[in-house]
């Protein structure tokens, strides 16, 4: 992108490998990637369903834009409709996540603090879905990549942690962010908490009212959280004039927590999914599961499936499948998969628009509804945002990837099969990557074939609960988005 040699603090180095206990196996080799260097060394810990073989922490992120054939369009200045310059970042982001945005770098390496972070959770279990595939009868075999035994429950704290620590040794006091349903909100102020940072939120008024339990605990890590739209905000209170009763989307109150960073030096402001760096973050998702698979004597999966709303859950699985891909060691198929009333990827159009509802943020080419678009609220809260992240726009753009839509009732049906026999209860995000894998396992079914289905298993869904009540009564009902609204947004969208 341009300008991006203008910001190249030098990265924290990793420091000496973990030693391994005696219950622990010695770390695999180090692959190298075609077309640059390749220099990971791991950490290994043991993992459920590993088969006893060797499962690792990355030391390094992957950033999929330095093996992209075609790279992607850079963001826009919102006045001028100019490239932006890294530099006009500088009040939101602390200079070393403004690099790791710009970057072609093909890896960059993870601090040693964060690691240490990790740890507490990481590597993640991938599990197969033995039960489940009983259940259907289906010849296919269903592996999914468990995010929820994170402290906040799902796969959030990848790049919280990080986000948090690079704003703290920058010498930041606050950091600010939207949430949708509550798992992007948790871990920041999880990771705000160790990092001795304020941390304030604007949840989405529809999830802040379905889901409390969420709030608590991102009171109890020490947030201070606000419906959105709130009165705290010129955004808010613009929005709340024009409709008292708005149930709020994540455009708003990005809109919120940016009016906000913006006026305060000693504030800066986080975001849990969309922009570059967050995918990078989550990248340790696919690189643990390259290890895992290898482990369990898997040469590749067939399908890779994952839900999307801004993109970093399936964006953190995918891409270093993606790179073996483009480098000819594997061929999988990939998936994205959306709500029916937020179908970004399906309905939308590849554009130039903004990411928050007031026109705050630069303007990024990407797959959009309009930002000014409000989905009806779904019980699948993290979903609902208008745009989908650039990377992976450019991605679907380049035929990399599909997508599809489906309905909050099939994605609770499949979420209960689920349930009923892996024992897990997914949040309602990843149930549409269920729903999606359910589809293709019975589509096994009927040909016969033994394809491998890799899927994202996002979160659990502990604080979700009054969503399966609806599903389970019978009051829950499939939600589409509405023709004329979707006229009306996309007519606003800027014409660049």
């Amino acid at each position: 992108m341009a300008a991006a040699a203008t910001l190249r603090p030098a990265l924290p180095q990793a420091g000496p490998e973990q030693r391994a206990s005696s219950l622990l196996c010695t770390p695999k080799h180090n692959r190298v990637a075609a077309g640059g260097r390749r220099s990971l060394s791991f950490a290994v810990r043991a993992s459920p369903n590993s088969g006893a073989k060797a499962v690792s922490i990355p030391k390094q992120w992957y950033n999929l834009v330095a093996d992209l054939p075609v790279k992607p369009p850079p963001p826009l200045h919102p006045q001028t409709h100019q490239p932006l310059d890294p530099s006009d970042l500088s009040p939101l982001f602390p200079d070393e996540l403004i690099r790791q945005e710009v970057t072609d770098e093909r890896f960059v390496d993870i601090p040693e603090e964060v690691i240490d972070v990790y740890k507490l959770w990481r590597p993640t279990p991938l599990i197969r879905a033995r039960r489940l595939e009983k259940l259907l009868g289906t010849p296919a075999k269903i592996y999914y990549k468990y995010e929820g035994t994170s402290p906040a429950g799902s796969h959030k704290p990848n790049t919280a942690v990080p986000q948090a620590w690079y704003n703290a040794v920058a010498g930041v006091k606050n950091v600010v962010t939207e949430t949708g349903a509550g798992q992007w909100g948790s871990a920041l102020s999880f990771a705000s908490s160790l990092f001795g940072l304020n941390c304030e939120v604007w949840q989405v008024r529809a999830s802040f009212d379905q889901k409390p339990y969420r709030r608590l605990m991102m009171e109890t890590w020490g947030a201070k959280v606000h419906a959105s739209p709130s009165p705290a905000t010129e955004a808010g209170k613009k929005i709340l004039a024009a409709d008292p009763s708005s149930p709020g989307s994540l455009g708003i109150a990005i809109s919120e927590a940016v009016e906000v960073a913006a006026k305060d030096a000693n504030t800066k402001y986080c975001l849990g999914s969309v922009l570059n760096h967050v995918l990078l973050h989550q990248t340790v998702i696919g690189e643990e599961c390259l290890e895992q698979l290898a482990a369990l004597g898997e040469a590749a999966p067939d399908v890779v499936v994952g839900c999307t709303g801004g993109g970093s859950n399936f964006g953190g699985l995918a891409f270093p499948f993606m790179r073996e891909k483009l480098a000819g060691r594997m061929s999988p198929e990939f998936m994205a998969v959306e709500p029916a009333a937020c179908p970004t990827l399906t309905k939308g159009v590849y554009a130039y628009d903004f990411g928050d509802t007031a026109g705050l943020t630069p303007l990024m080419k990407m797959h959009t509804l309009g930002h000014g678009f409000v989905p009806d609220p779904i019980h699948a809260g993290g979903l609902r945002y208008h745009g989908m992240a650039p990377l992976i726009s450019h991605v679907y753009e380049l035929g990399f990837m599909d997508a599809i839509a489906i309905q909050q009732t099939e994605c609770f049906e499949a979420a209960l099969k689920f349930a009923r026999t892996e024992g897990i209860i997914p949040a309602p995000e990843p149930t549409h990557a269920i729903a999606a894998a359910i589809r293709e396992a019975m589509e096994c079914k009927r040909t016969g074939e033994e394809k491998v289905i890799l899927m994202a298993m996002c979160g659990h869904g502990h604080f979700d609960l009054a969503a399966y009540e609806k599903y389970l009564r019978g009051d829950m009902v499939d939600l589409s988005h509405p023709a004329d609204k979707l006229e009306a947004s996309l007519a606003a969208v800027p014409k660049i």
